[in-house]
């Protein structure tokens, strides 16, 4: 028996963040889906590049920040710290943000907290949290649009009362729905969330990076997926699993630049990690003979480059990369917005 019917994003809130919650009991990403971030080292080494750049805009502060949103396990700070040149770790504040309890094995510069930085000079990382930012669902019935409901424990759903006026509007912008059947995600807590890391740069870089999807191609039946211990699972919001949703990463674009920002580049992963430096180049055949180590060694990388860069992979992640009074670093600003 259904004791309580809610919106998507109550549930959702609660699933993941809410007491005993999926991430407030510390569950880390690594244990339940592939990341860039445990896929390779690499992805480290690639935004420590991005960092090198726009610590040279910035003219070498004296505090430089490097903030990561939804850090997990704090792998990414910990693979980025160990990639940087001196002269930049001895004026870095990194800083984790993430309501899980801090790892044992963090290094001791890394401030861990739950909120964000209120000022933000640097650069901050949002890898695959905007995915996990709560929202509402709404599908097209015979009756018109209507906000889904959801029993949280079973994941069955129901149809509720017509959409907000907040919604409606970024609706009729983003999500158009044609025909009954279409579902859509409503977007704007996510592009709430993303103006509120942009609004906190005086001066400095934000990328996000995550599974996304533009205005002309949404997928008609949304695409809310629970993950479980490394499976796909349906998306049944009782705190038993990750439940995520993909991002309107082109509606949080207009949201980052009302925020402030100057200048914008909307991409894919693959391009922008080519663009950083990685490749997926196996090493010539000869090297196997002159340099064995070093061939084997080669080809890893080269191994782990692929799998980053891979179109239909995590290659094919958007990025999304936004400054505040500093052109994009010359390392992106060769590519173009699609």
């Amino acid at each position: 028996m259904v004791t309580e019917w809610l919106t998507w994003r109550t549930a959702m809130e609660r699933a993941l963040y809410g007491e005993g919650g999926f991430y407030r009991r510390g569950e880390r990403p690594a244990a339940h889906f592939r990341t860039s971030v445990h896929a390779s080292p690499r992805f480290a080494t690639a935004i420590a590049r991005l960092l090198v750049d726009v610590d040279t805009a910035l003219g070498h502060p004296a505090r430089l920040d490097l903030v990561d949103i939804g850090a997990g396990s704090g792998r990414l700070l910990s693979n980025i710290l160990a990639s940087l040149p001196s002269g930049i770790t001895s004026r870095l504040v990194p800083t984790a943000v993430e309501i899980a309890p801090r790892p044992s094995d963090i290094p001791a510069s890394v401030t861990w907290r739950a909120d964000l930085p209120d000022r933000i000079t640097g650069l901050a990382v949002a890898n695959e949290w905007l995915d996990n930012v709560p929202l509402d669902v709404v599908e097209h019935t015979a009756d018109g649009v209507r906000t889904v409901l959801v029993d949280p424990s079973s994941g069955s759903e129901r149809p509720g009362a017509e959409p907000s006026a907040e919604d409606r509007d970024w609706l009729d912008r983003w999500w158009p729905l044609r025909e009954p059947g279409d579902r859509a995600e409503i977007g704007h807590p996510r592009c709430a969330a993303w103006a509120s890391v942009v609004g906190r740069l005086d001066r400095g870089l934000a990328i996000a990076v995550d599974y996304s999807h533009a205005r002309d191609s949404r997928p008609p039946c949304g695409t809310l997926t629970g993950y479980r211990d490394g499976a796909t699972v349906p998306a049944v919001p009782d705190g038993s699993c990750d439940v995520t949703a993909h991002v309107a990463l082109d509606a949080c674009t207009t949201a980052g630049e009302r925020a402030g920002a100057t200048s914008t580049l909307l991409t894919t992963q693959r391009a922008a990690l080519l663009a950083l430096g990685l490749s997926g180049a196996r090493p010539p055949l000869t090297m196997a003979h002159s340099d064995p180590r070093g061939y084997v060694a080669a080809l890893c990388r080269a191994g782990e480059d692929a799998e980053l860069t891979d179109p239909s992979g995590l290659g094919g992640f958007g990025w999304l990369a936004q400054t505040v009074d500093i052109p994009l670093p010359p390392s992106l600003s060769s590519l173009t917005t699609p």
